[in-house]
């Protein structure tokens, strides 16, 4: 067998030398023993530092003490390149490091392993779409106008075009592509210019965005709970080795799979906030403690809907209910994962999207196509997005978002 790749780590007793590898894929531990190779290969063995890049050949054994644990004989070492001394070492390196040197830590196993599971949720989510009989649509990133706030937007010049800006999201041009496909997610970065320095921020990020036509508020939950589920159970069956390298403890994951998401609307959720001893004031968002609070119990991700329509924005589709409230909803994550998913049911009547337009003052030429979407053949019809970090660093376990995306982008932070 052969394995081309990297030195990850080595070991000598001087006679035998226990050479870790790396090829990609995965890591395991070559053995080569002084008196079974030539003089060439040994010497070989011993120049190899952390990093260097490699050739080797060898016979495949079971591990002398570890049941399910195959190691490499080796035979043979080719040299590709001896790497010059390796920044990132075995001791502890503050974070700033660690950033600085992006390019190189994401060789370390944990960092590995993180964008493994990107990976697998990536795929996941392709697969539940096209498995329920959605359909890509790429939608843009250089867009006229705003999805939500415009004070998060980051602005461009474009040619005789004046200001434009990069994508918020794809939702306003997935709602029109719905109306010909009948479901549709995309799946692309997106950005945010917003001055925040905690652990759940990127100002470059990846968003999953969905929208289908003839679903309802309450079925469009129904489809964000599957989602979600789908997304772990897919993870727990394939990324199992990168979760022990993690430490993450899948018992939770596993236990969400089999019980129903908790749904509260947010009336009862500031209630229950109060209960907990929480000075939250209806009508305000939810901070990082109160969606806490709202999980610290709970087994399973919770559902917080029929938000005061004040704080959301101008596209939800009032409750009627009452109409000081709106369809949406925010899936808030269990472990301290936060908010995952935002959903809302779309406004679909021509009248009131028009006036709900106006009332924020945002450029009613600017929104007149979006605004044709409900001029002719208009349906109810419902959308969300997922963030694609936030769900990776839940799975994972991580702590901070920064550690979920290859080269994370930050208020502070633009290099490597």
């Amino acid at each position: 067998m052969e394995i081309k790749g990297w030195l990850y780590n080595k070991r000598s007793s001087g006679a035998i030398a226990f050479l870790e590898l790396r090829d990609g894929t995965g890591f395991v531990q070559g053995v080569a023993v002084k008196d079974s190779v030539s003089a060439e290969v040994w010497k070989n063995a011993e120049s190899l530092t952390q990093e260097s890049s490699l050739s080797v050949k060898g016979s495949v054994s079971k591990h002398p003490k570890k049941a399910g644990v195959y190691e490499l004989q080796i035979s043979d070492i080719k040299v590709v390149q001896i790497a010059q001394d390796y920044p990132i070492t075995k001791k502890e390196h503050g974070p700033d490091f660690l950033l600085d040197n992006r390019h190189l830590w994401l060789r370390s196993k944990k960092q590995w392993a993180i964008q493994r599971v990107r990976d697998v949720v990536i795929q996941a989510i392709y697969n539940y779409f096209h498995n329920t009989g959605f359909i890509k649509i790429d939608t843009p990133i250089i867009t006229p106008n705003a999805c939500e706030g415009a004070t998060t937007l980051f602005g461009i010049e474009y040619f005789d075009e004046g200001e434009v800006f990069l994508s918020q999201s794809g939702q306003l041009y997935l709602e029109a592509a719905i109306m010909s496909v009948g479901r549709g997610f995309d799946f692309g970065p997106t950005f945010r210019a917003e001055k925040s320095k905690t652990k759940r921020h990127l100002t470059e990020f990846w968003m999953m965005d969905a929208e289908a036509a003839f679903v309802e508020h309450s079925e469009s939950m129904d489809i964000q709970e599957a989602m979600v589920k789908f997304i772990v159970k897919t993870c727990l069956e394939k990324c199992q080795e990168e979760l022990v390298i993690l430490e993450r403890n899948p018992a939770p994951l596993q236990k969400l799979l089999d019980l129903p998401f908790t749904r509260l609307t947010y009336t009862e959720a500031i209630d229950k906030l109060h209960s907990l001893g929480s000075d939250i004031k209806f009508g305000e968002d939810l901070g990082n403690d109160d969606e806490g609070l709202l999980t610290q119990d709970s087994a399973v991700p919770v559902f917080i809907h029929k938000w005061p329509k004040s704080i959301k924005p101008f596209y939800m589709k009032q409750d009627p209910e009452n109409p000081d409230l709106v369809l949406n909803d925010d899936l808030i994550g269990i472990e301290g994962a936060g908010e995952m998913i935002g959903g809302s049911q779309r406004e679909d009547d021509y009248e009131i999207l028009k006036a709900k337009i106006e009332a924020e003052g945002l450029k009613g030429s600017e929104y007149q196509w979006y605004l044709d979407l409900r001029k002719y053949g208009s349906v109810p019809h419902s959308g969300f997005g997922l963030g694609l970090e936030r769900t990776v660093g839940w799975i994972c376990g991580v702590q901070h978002i920064r550690e979920t995306i290859p080269f994370p982008r930050l208020i502070n932070r633009i290099r490597p």
